[in-house]
């Protein structure tokens, strides 16, 4: 290749849609007759960012052998390099004569905002065309509500853009590429069979799945720990990493014969949430290091020896409370928990244990295979109750766990050190007598003689402390105006 081919080239930048149809950029690449480069970029200052983990890169690397599979019949392939947006955006500018890039909006962290900024100007300052396209009817720079969901019904309800592949012009040309490091590559090659598989393939055959029989459970097992691994839908990760794009589940779903079940009824208000709560974060952002009720900012959150010593113990699952040890353990295993449980999680660091939610925000993120800053931050701030505007709920682990695990299952399971208790024991093992902790066939281990809070004690007054930071002037004020900002009329 010269140092600058005589060429006009489209370029597709993949980032949380991986997927090749139902894709806006793609297709709009494709009509514009050049060939067309499909890119994907490992960026080492992203995968350095204490949201991720290793779990979700290897779903991303799922998801590209899976498209890569796709296009290898088309004599064609992915480009998959290792390197930061700017310098490799630069380094094809020098050997092409035209680029023009396509991609998503992306709501992402601040890391990726900063490199967007970054490279709009960039792109602004030699002349290359940045296409972008909205994410599920999320709109950029929204500041009002008024006509948010109509145009969310109208994305919803319009025809899927069907790309055919097999027309494309698809550039080969891989001298630019940066190998990923070998290192990486290993690890992301590495399969773990307590995960989700990644990929476009697999995503289609879960939506089918759930819609063909699992959900006929779906809202009655919603709560359950243990049932929902099957009864949920289980497409999250795929929603998240854009193997599915939020119109293709809405349409197969409403797509059922009519009535429309009640389970999936109730998942279609979920993907309606799923939106209106990352429309919250494209619109204040800064909710990933400030609480959206700015009130809340002097929250007085723990931040003593103890408290650093609890946040380890509860990150671990070794807190001493059977359901939060559980729910903890299973998630950093399996990249999976149910709303209800991450719910309660969120509920004992912040209510009982009065530690930041910040520093839980991270841990999950990390933990969490369908992990959506868009929904992340809003969801977790609800949970923590310092929005002004929501529900304080406060979960209960011990009541969680009669249930919602009422026959200790899930507990047994995540929790082997304990699972030869008798039920009435199961759930709050400190409560049993020392005189009757003798005569168990194993000795009950430490941390569940003395957890580090025990529920029925500690709450009281904490629960008096948020109640009367929600009642205060300066929460209220605030509270009225995130309800001005976020919600739809009516």
């Amino acid at each position: 290749m010269t140092s600058r081919d005589n060429q006009s080239i489209s370029v597709v930048w993949f980032k949380r849609d991986l997927r090749l149809q139902d894709h806006h950029a793609l297709h709009a690449a494709w009509e514009s007759n050049n060939p067309v480069l499909p890119v994907y970029l490992f960026e080492p200052a992203i995968m350095a960012d204490s949201h991720y983990s290793n779990r979700h890169w290897r779903f991303v690397w799922q998801s590209l052998l899976d498209m890569e599979q796709q296009l290898r019949p088309l004599n064609a392939s992915f480009h998959v390099s290792y390197d930061d947006a700017l310098p490799f955006f630069k380094r094809l500018h020098q050997h092409y004569q035209r680029i023009t890039l396509y991609s998503y909006e992306e709501v992402g962290l601040a890391c990726t905002f900063e490199r967007d900024k970054q490279l709009k100007a960039w792109c602004k300052s030699v002349g290359v065309e940045w296409k972008e396209f909205p994410y599920a009817g999320v709109i950029r720079g929204l500041t009002h509500r008024k006509q948010w969901l109509a145009n969310w019904r109208k994305q919803m309800c319009s025809a899927p853009v069907s790309t055919p592949i097999h027309k494309i012009n698809w550039e080969t040309n891989k001298t630019l590429v940066t190998r990923v490091p070998a290192t990486i590559s290993a690890e992301l090659h590495r399969p773990d069979e307590h995960m989700q598989l990644g990929g476009e393939t697999q995503a289609h055959q879960t939506l089918v799945s759930f819609i063909d029989d699992r959900h006929r459970s779906y809202h009655t097992q919603i709560s359950s720990p243990l049932k929902s691994m099957r009864s949920c839908s289980r497409l999250s990760p795929y929603l998240a990493w854009g193997n599915l794009s939020v119109r293709q589940v809405y349409q197969a779903i409403t797509a059922v014969k009519s009535p429309l079940p009640r389970s999936l009824q109730a998942f279609i208000s979920r993907l309606h949430w799923h939106c209106h709560f990352i429309q919250k974060f494209e619109s204040e952002c800064e909710q990933e290091f400030r609480p959206v009720n700015a009130a809340y900012q002097r929250f007085p959150y723990r931040a003593d020896e103890q408290a650093t010593q609890q946040f380890k113990a509860w990150c671990e699952g070794n807190t001493g409370i059977p359901m939060v040890d559980a729910c903890m353990r299973s998630v950093i295993k399996t990249g999976y928990l149910n709303f209800r449980m991450r719910a309660m999680l969120v509920s004992f660091l912040t209510h009982y244990l009065l530690i930041d939610w910040r520093r839980g925000a991270l841990h999950l993120a990390q933990q969490f295979l369908d992990f959506e800053p868009g929904i992340h931050y809003p969801q977790f701030q609800m949970q923590a109750g310092v929005t002004g505007t929501n529900t304080l709920r406060v979960y209960n682990p011990v009541k969680q766990a009669q249930d919602n695990d009422p026959s200790g299952e899930f507990i047994r399971k995540w929790v082997p050190e304990i699972a030869h208790l008798d039920i009435e024991d199961l759930f709050a093992p400190w409560q049993i007598p020392p005189l009757t902790q003798l005569t168990l066939d194993s000795p009950l281990p430490p941390r569940y003689v003395n957890p580090v809070a025990i529920p029925e004690d500690i709450i009281p007054p904490h629960r008096d402390l948020l109640w009367k930071w929600r009642e205060r002037d300066d929460v209220r004020k605030e509270a009225r105006r995130v309800l001005h900002r976020h919600s739809n009329p009516g």
